[in-house]
């Protein structure tokens, strides 16, 4: 078995290999700029996208998912080493988020991900793929203010997203314009089919093209000042020098401040939003897999744990699964987790053995690659087949879009889950108990038919049904297919029994008698019962030997 796995591990190198070059290109200056925007030192960030990389691919099952700092946590991060005093007792809040999240894996916390509609995921990824393209815009002009990785509407620098774009006109670069306009020339001809029939540009990814012919310019422009780059505007890793000096910019936690409760509160606030933004990314990153497979998520949890305890204990920020490198990963042609993995080798070999080249990289080549990234997740086909679902989908599909752009990401999901929350509370009032009395036609039974599931949610509906209804009428109301009936609305039906005796309303009870309505308990014996008698909740033993089964 082991063999079958190394080798589904190792089998599409010809394809994980160059888009885990791209996944690293576009993860350094990104991991930079969370810790930058994080007020954390850079290098953290580079530890974060190491371990994210290596450690937590090594535990995860994600085929395509890669993970590393996220910029949704960058707030979060920011207040709580300012409120902790220091660094080092962020770490340890770190480390215990780490933990907190091998407990939410181990008792199924995974699942939490699959509530979210569709149409809301569809909005996360085209609103990260319009804000990523917006961000970008400065950096392709030469205007680097913002760092990378500050994906939120209101940025660290008391910039916006929109004023950010209006400064952009004053401080324009031609040399990084130049770059800019070259880079998707190159990326767009090597999209084109013609190039596609030629072998070599298969085997050689355009943005890697890109990032070379940037590093020339960037050489060739330094002799003329009207198109030399400034430092702002390359990729800039920390130069240890050495191996020793490598090894000393890693950090260890404060572990004396245990008695400090705040700690734990952080920790526990890190837990739960890194796990959110994971399973969201975990739920997006598969429906952009070309093979459909499925992230067992709690397994997820356990493995970004695991991650967050490693970086906590090394310097590193807290990780998580990040969509726009997953996004980057799947439309560059990776196939599996190696290419994940390699992405954190080569972010490894680059901090240890060749900074300096990176840093010759210009923001301007890595913002045409984002431009490329930002597009296809947010393509016009994309507005018109959600556009076609109708209103439901539609809706909070655009909400979720706006609030992402306007405020962020956690933020613009959580209004696109209300949206379609609300759609889904108004379908259940409506339909399928709502009695319009135009139709009603004198001398005909009304017949009101119970759903298989009637739930709490649609107590609204049946009652304004209810009150509707003519004085003097029949009326039939039909349970023989309910399976569930939830207590609320056997009072509700009961109380309307009483009162249609003042009204002058016979009614007729299908699937229900009058003790079922006055004895609640009665109907759940034979009609609500969710779990078999002989079944009983799992106890803590179960989730203990899950942790033993889940290597």
């Amino acid at each position: 078995m082991n063999n079958k796995k190394n080798s589904s591990f190792f089998s599409n190198l010809r394809s994980d290999i160059p888009a885990s070059i791209v996944v690293f290109l576009v993860a350094v200056p990104l991991c930079l700029g969370i810790a930058m925007a994080s007020g954390a030192p850079l290098f953290s960030g580079i530890i974060a996208g190491i371990v994210g990389g290596i450690v937590v691919t090594s535990f995860s099952r994600s085929p395509l998912g890669v993970s590393g700092p996220a910029a949704g946590l960058a707030v979060i991060v920011l207040t709580a080493i300012q409120d902790l005093g220091s660094f080092e007792v962020f770490l340890f809040a770190v480390v215990l988020a780490g933990l907190f999240q091998i407990i939410l894996g181990l008792f199924n916390a995974g699942v939490i991900g699959y509530y979210f509609p569709s149409s809301v995921i569809k909005g996360m990824l085209a609103g990260i793929g319009v804000i990523i393209v917006l961000k970008q815009i400065p950096h392709a002009f030469g205007y680097d203010k913002s760092p990378e990785g500050d994906f939120a509407f209101f940025q660290m620098d008391g910039q916006n997203t929109f004023s950010e774009l209006i400064n952009m006109i004053n401080f324009i670069s031609p040399g990084a314009l130049v770059i800019t306009v070259v880079s998707m020339i190159i990326l767009i001809l090597w999209e084109q089919p013609f190039m596609k029939k030629h072998k070599i540009f298969n085997l050689i990814q355009g943005p890697l093209i890109v990032v070379v012919v940037g590093i020339l310019l960037n050489i060739l422009f330094s002799d003329y000042s009207q198109f030399a780059l400034n430092k702002d505007q390359w990729v800039n890793i920390p130069e240890a020098g050495s191996f020793t000096g490598f090894l000393s910019q890693f950090t260890t936690p404060d572990f004396s401040q245990w008695k400090n409760t705040d700690i734990y509160l952080v920790a526990m606030t890190l837990a739960v939003v890194a796990s959110l933004e994971t399973l969201l990314c975990v739920e997006a990153t598969d429906k952009l897999d070309p093979q459909k497979r499925v992230t067992p998520t709690n397994r997820e949890l356990f493995a970004q744990g695991i991650g967050n305890m490693v970086s906590g204990t090394i310097g590193g920020l807290p990780v998580t699964q990040v969509i726009v490198r997953s996004s980057a990963n799947i439309q560059s042609g990776g196939r599996s987790r190696a290419s994940a993995f390699i992405h954190g080798l080569l972010i490894l070999f680059s901090a240890i053995s060749i900074p300096y080249v990176i840093n010759m990289i210009p923001l301007a080549s890595l913002a045409s690659i984002l431009f490329v990234v930002g597009y296809k997740l947010a393509k016009p086909a994309l507005f018109r087949q959600v556009y076609r679902t109708g209103k439901a989908q539609f809706i909070p599909f655009v909400v979720t879009i706006l609030g992402i752009v306007f405020t962020d990401l956690l933020m613009g999901i959580g209004l696109g889950l209300v949206v379609a929350i609300f759609h889904i509370l108004w379908k259940n009032y409506k339909l399928p108990f709502h009695f319009d009395h135009k139709d009603y036609k004198k001398g005909e039974p009304i017949v009101i038919k119970l759903s298989d599931n009637v739930s709490f949610l649609n107590k609204a509906g049946i009652l304004h049904s209810l009150v509707e209804i003519p004085d003097g009428s029949k009326v039939i109301i039909d349970a023989t297919r309910s399976l569930s009936i939830h207590p609320d609305v056997l009072e509700i039906i009961d109380d309307f029994t009483e009162n249609a005796k003042t009204r002058d309303i016979t009614i007729e009870l299908k699937g229900l008698d009058e003790q079922e309505l006055h004895d609640p308990v009665a109907k759940f014996g034979h009609l609500v019962l969710e779990r078999p008698l002989h079944e009983k909740e799992p106890k803590f033993p179960t989730a203990l030997s899950r942790f033993f089964s889940i290597f």
